[in-house]
């Protein structure tokens, strides 16, 4: 499913399975008017979840080589010039593609919006989280964790996801471990990217039967 149509509305569709293929290398954007104190805290923060996720994932997550996913932390004052300073960083990223996060709404605290610039559409190949530097500290560590996981592949709240990060009656501000194993889910070898609800949902019954150890 996806989370945001182009305007980051909300009101996503089913969608086939997506993630990431290569490995993930973050890179943090800050914008001119946060201070050294702060992007020191955020920067760690960052860091610390990234382990954390390629730990549930499996999948390689690091902050070394050419970037391919931008986190950027930055006022509304110096978001517009920070995000074109990352259309020029990564492939398949465009200014035009950045609009929306450009101009999201003073009510959007953070979002995230991930490319499939590859011959597969359902294989990620970048992605760009945004997260308002003016936002408090722990509203600021929530939407690290919820960009980040959902830049990841696990793109839409549902209010059925339970007790998770991923949907938005806000009960829980940092990624559970319920979190953990449907990311652990979606990057498991028997799934492969672009499969449908239908198509994935067996395989998903005994992928959780294995990991919970009991019937479904």
């Amino acid at each position: 499913f996806n989370e945001y149509d182009g305007n980051f509305s909300g009101r996503g569709g089913a969608s086939p399975l997506r993630r990431w293929a290569d490995p993930v290398r973050m890179e943090i954007i800050f914008g001119a008017s946060v201070p050294p104190s702060r992007r020191k805290s955020d920067t760690d923060d960052v860091n610390r979840y990234a382990r954390r996720l390629a730990r549930a994932t499996g999948h390689p997550i690091s902050a070394i080589g050419q970037p391919n996913f931008l986190v950027i932390i930055a006022s509304e004052d110096d978001r517009s010039e920070t995000l074109m300073q990352a259309a020029t960083r990564v492939p398949g990223i465009s200014a035009a593609s950045l609009r929306a996060l450009r101009d999201m709404r003073r009510d959007t605290y953070c979002a995230v919006a991930a490319y499939a610039a590859g011959p597969n559409a359902n294989v990620y190949t970048a992605a760009v989280a945004v997260i308002r530097a003016e936002n408090p500290d722990l509203l600021r560590l929530s939407c690290i964790h919820e960009e980040l996981a959902q830049g990841m592949g696990l793109a839409n709240d549902s209010p059925a996801a339970r007790p998770s990060i991923f949907n938005d009656d806000d009960e829980f501000a940092l990624l559970t471990d319920h979190d953990e194993l449907l990311l652990q889910m979606l990057y498991d070898p028997r799934l492969r990217p672009g499969m449908s609800a239908k198509e994935a949902a067996p395989i998903t019954r005994i992928i959780a039967r294995e990991l919970l150890g009991g019937p479904l």
